[in-house]
């Protein structure tokens, strides 16, 4: 301890106010790394997914924090590029020394992070919204060491998710058009294999590149196939700008959005007028006490509602990340990762969203008792390759505001996979 903090120390305790300075009794908290786009293409959803990621740091500090010590999360942005990405997982394990790492909004960027930094450096790393199948073949491969993890189901499920919201809407000649990246290239082959395989044709698959002022080229060749419908996969940035492009050069209004753009910014970016047949796809939230508590919390800290993609699948990637680091013997990788699983024990006690539940959970860690947490998603489990699967939803855009039109059960997507044989 410096000087200064031996001075200030001195006075607290001639006054009797010791209890006063736990940061500096307590000078080795543990660090939360997040990586999560601020800019770019995925800002505009990944400003709100920070958010969710701060309110459960907050609410774990305020129950207790990680072996009675207060967490800090350390958020970097990765402006929307896996370079950018693979940059900022280093700074936060070579110079932050983060215990896990949370985030990882793009599949490239999850990509380059578990590759190069979390399988060499054994930093366990939960990802909220990467949902490439590359990642699961990793696993499968014995590559990712077992230290990642993710909150949200994978691109097959999504890929399966658009495919019955083409069947519902009876449209007969779809084209899709997708971002020519690790994401879009994990969705676009297998929604058009679904599409197929549940009675509709798919026109074609039309990719474009990110990051581009106009798709009018791209948008071009997609309505020369006189599509009756379109399938878009893209970021929210260029998502937009597709959409626009679209409209503007007479393109149908029965369209399917990926969940990137379930957000009323990106709605309202392209016109709410246009989009009054449109229907989009995202993860199904549980409905239920865990589902609530997260929401009323998310919407009473930042007053706004919880609705958007990757709020649900941040808040459990960061709470079930931080319970492990208060199950493990130690703050050490190995440890954690670990630890992931243990959280998540069927025969143990169960606990949700919100600090009175989470000091519970964080009380019987500390006892040696087993816990079961059921996050904002509901229960979730991680398999061998750290995948989970879950519900989805298909949604619309009534009157200004985003309502669920559809849930499609956990069951019945199981079936929906055995259909199409994904």
């Amino acid at each position: 301890m410096g000087m200064f903090g031996r001075l200030i120390r001195g006075f607290f305790v001639g006054a009797g106010l010791l209890v006063a300075l736990p940061a500096l009794a307590q000078p080795n908290c543990p660090k939360l790394g997040g990586i999560i786009a601020q800019t770019g293409s995925q800002g505009a959803v990944g400003k709100v997914i920070a958010d969710a990621g701060r309110l459960a740091v907050d609410q774990v500090n305020t129950a207790g924090g990680v072996k009675g010590c207060q967490v800090e999360f350390v958020i970097r942005d990765d402006t929307s590029q896996p370079s950018v990405g693979l940059d900022a997982a280093r700074y936060l394990v070579d110079v932050q020394k983060v215990a896990a790492i949370v985030g990882l909004v793009g599949s490239g960027t999850a990509l380059a992070v578990v590759n190069s930094v979390s399988v060499p450096n054994q930093v366990p790393t939960v990802a909220c919204c990467a949902v490439t199948p590359a990642l699961t073949k990793m696993a499968e491969d014995g590559k990712t060491g077992g230290y990642f993890f993710r909150t949200i189901p994978t691109a097959r499920t999504t890929a399966l998710a658009h495919a019955q919201a083409v069947k519902d809407k009876g449209y007969k000649k779809t084209v899709i058009m997708y971002i020519n990246n690790d994401f879009g290239t994990g969705v676009a082959p297998d929604a058009k294999k679904a599409i197929e395989k549940l009675g509709g044709s798919v026109a074609g698959l039309i990719a474009y590149n990110e990051n581009q002022p106009s798709y009018r080229s791209d948008v071009s060749k997609a309505l020369a196939l006189e599509p009756d419908s379109l399938v878009l996969v893209g970021l929210s940035q260029d998502a937009t700008i597709v959409l626009r492009d679209w409209f503007s050069l007479g393109g149908t209004q029965n369209v399917v959005l990926h969940n990137t753009m379930r957000s009323m910014d990106i709605i309202k970016g392209v016109g709410e007028r246009f989009l009054g047949k449109a229907v989009g796809i995202d993860n199904g939230q549980a409905s239920g006490p865990s589902a609530d508590a997260f929401s009323k919390a998310f919407t009473a800290a930042y007053n706004r509602p919880a609705v958007g993609p990757g709020l649900h699948t941040m808040y459990d990637a960061a709470v079930v990340t931080l319970l492990a680091m208060q199950a493990a013997p130690t703050l050490e990788g190995p440890a954690i990762r670990d630890a992931l699983r243990a959280v998540q024990d069927p025969d143990g006690l169960e606990i949700g969203p919100g600090v009175e539940e989470l000091r519970k959970g964080l009380d019987a860690l500390k006892a040696g008792r087993k816990i079961r947490y059921v996050g904002a998603t509901g229960a979730f489990r991680f398999d061998k390759n750290g995948d989970v699967t879950g519900p989805m939803l298909i949604w619309k855009v009534v009157d200004g505001a985003i309502v669920t039109e559809k849930t499609i059960s956990l069951e019945e997507m199981n079936e929906l996979e055995k259909k199409v044989g994904l």
